[in-house]
């Protein structure tokens, strides 16, 4: 499908709007605390220090009520089994970071909107509830100063309702780990038993080992550069103006994509998942949307978390950074052309290239660069061109984020936040039926266009609708 030039493609004039404000106003901010501290110091792993100190914002939306002084009273008692959310960032002598357990305290904002809840989803979108947006994530202003590492903002609707907006510091958590923070807190606050998370971080830095295999070794998902390099990268990604649009596939329409991919497959044996051929569905649309020359070559990042595949080397409930990522290509027409099964078939190899073996050379890479005080130095291989030839893909399918009840009930619809580079986020939905919501954050010209009716059809082809929501 060839590329269709429209008025949205000539700038951001005019460019749709793809999120609505809630207009809140600040009434009240309040720092909650344990009411205990250890003071320990918790250093950083090479898996948390890629991230750099930014703040990752998810907003979340209830149709009932929260009550402000009791999520505070059940968030300082959930801070006791997680006290390096209170304590505060420091850097060490080797250019690293670590957390002090000074249970300094998180911020807990309450706020009001004289409007009402509307129906936020897919046709309606919002900007992540967070308050000042881009004072707030400010990574400059974090390390060695007394910023906290976890922001929360309430704000209540005009005639009920509640937005939930949570702010947490990237080198403390992943998703995974965000989203198990968030579910203890639940748990606290309905009485629920919930097991404690481990802080131990030495525990994965004493999983490193370098590779014997050289194919391993050249394969790492990161590598060393400059300064500059690395300063120039960041700055260049910081600048790109992209958009989020979403679309919501149902459990039958994902399962005439998995059937597609699986008719086409030919080796014996061979298998492919749902999101696995969701995720090649969802790269060649975007493949054929950006119409790069035939010979030109597209890569697909995909984001892994590699908790199991350390298996019980690593504590199930390990808390912090655990996330690795792999990549492919295919040149522009191979992709566009090749059948759903190939491409997914390729996802599914390029996951399976998470062996132990490579996530404990890349664990002993890490730590060497710390070791030399040159941390800061490492960068995705891709980074440099991320924006311009490849797509990332992080799945949270998985993840609980519709059951984060706060004494409201669960929320009808979290927003996720739009990012530097082009990525796809694949979700559960709020019925957890088996049905995916994928948020697809692009360039915005190309989010305009993925908006038009002519590429919602091409999204969702394998729907009976062909439409889709």
């Amino acid at each position: 499908m060839a590329r269709r030039n429209t008025a949205s493609r000539t700038g951001r004039k005019d460019a749709p709007a793809f999120r609505t404000v809630v207009d809140s106003r600040v009434e009240r901010v309040h720092t909650v605390r344990a009411g205990r501290a250890d003071g320990r110091r918790v250093q950083l792993t090479g898996y948390d220090l890629l991230t750099g100190p930014w703040y990752t914002p998810l907003t979340f939306f209830y149709r009932g009520t929260l009550d402000g002084a009791a999520l505070r009273d059940s968030l300082a008692r959930t801070l006791r089994r997680y006290p390096l959310l209170s304590g505060r960032l420091v850097r060490d002598a080797d250019g690293g970071l670590s957390v002090v357990c000074t249970d300094a305290g998180v911020r807990f904002t309450e706020a009001s909107c004289p409007g009402p809840m509307r129906d936020y989803g897919h046709s309606l979108r919002a900007q992540p509830v967070v308050g000042d947006l881009l004072r707030e994530v400010s990574a400059f202003g974090v390390v060695g100063r007394d910023t906290p590492l976890l922001k929360i903002r309430l704000t209540r609707m005009s005639g009920g309702g509640s937005v939930l907006g949570v702010l947490i510091n990237h080198t403390l958590a992943d998703g995974g780990s965000t989203v198990a923070f968030l579910e203890s807190w639940s748990r606290e606050h309905l009485g629920l038993p919930w097991d404690g998370p481990a802080h131990d971080r030495d525990v994965l830095d004493r999983l490193g080992r370098p590779s014997a295999d050289p194919a391993t070794r050249e394969a790492r998902a990161f590598v060393g550069t400059g300064r500059i390099r690395h300063l120039t990268t960041t700055l260049r990604a910081g600048i790109n103006k992209l958009a989020t649009v979403t679309a919501r596939f149902d459990a039958a329409e994902l399962a005439a994509l998995k059937a597609a991919a699986q008719r086409t497959l030919e080796e014996p044996g061979a298998w492919v998942s749902t999101n696995d051929a969701l995720t090649a569905h969802l790269w060649q649309v975007l493949g054929e949307l950006r119409a790069r020359p035939a010979d030109a070559t597209e890569w697909l990042g995909l984001i892994v978390g590699v908790r199991h595949r350390l298996g019980d080397l690593l504590p199930a409930s390990y808390w912090g950074n655990c996330v690795s990522n792999s990549w492919t290509s295919l040149t522009a027409a191979r992709l566009r052309e090749s059948p759903l099964g190939l491409v997914a078939r390729d996802v599914r190899r390029c996951l399976e290239s998470n062996t132990e073996d490579k996530i404990r050379d890349e664990i002993a890479f890490l730590g060497s660069y710390r070791r030399r005080g040159v941390s800061r130095h490492v960068m995705s291989v891709r980074a440099p061109d991320v924006s311009r030839t490849s797509v990332s893909v992080n799945n949270w399918s998985q993840f609980p984020l519709y059951r984060i009840d706060l004494g409201a009930g669960r929320p009808f619809w979290y927003e996720f936040p739009d990012l530097p580079v082009p990525t796809v986020h694949i979700a559960p939905t709020p019925d957890e039926d088996g049905s995916r919501d994928v948020y697809l954050c692009l360039p915005e010209s190309d989010a305009a266009l993925m908006s038009t009716q002519l590429w919602r059809e091409r999204l969702h082809s394998y729907s009976g609708s062909r439409t889709g929501p």
